[in-house]
């Protein structure tokens, strides 16, 4: 089997929300825009949430897909390409985690910081 990336997968997300293909859900979602793409992002986190919690490693998975899926396009709507997150991934890992979260809460508590 061939390795599938995200790369491809930024890569398939372009090119049917550039779409006018009535069929895509991806360029269904690109016409309603940020906000409801967000929102649908926000659904599936919870999803995945859930089903780390009390579902299987399948249905994990399947979330997980669906979780990256929303997330690529959304970036792909924001015009942030996924060379912009993995470089930011890159760079925190330069750092301890944390030391990395301490430079984060100089700009601010997050809610990860209240935990």
């Amino acid at each position: 089997m061939e390795r599938f990336s995200l790369e491809d997968l930024e890569k398939i997300v372009a090119a049917r929300a550039g779409s006018d293909d009535a069929s895509s859900y991806t360029a269904s979602l690109a016409q309603k825009g940020v906000p409801h793409t967000a929102k649908k992002l926000g659904e599936e986190a919870i999803e995945t949430v859930l089903a780390a919690v009390g579902e299987d490693d399948e249905r994990m998975a399947s979330e997980a897909a669906d979780l990256l899926y929303h997330l690529l396009v959304l970036l792909n709507l924001r015009q942030v390409p996924l060379s912009a997150v993995m470089g930011e991934l890159a760079r925190r890992t330069a750092q301890t985690g944390l030391e990395e979260k301490a430079g984060r809460a100089a700009g601010g508590e997050t809610a990860e910081d209240r935990d």
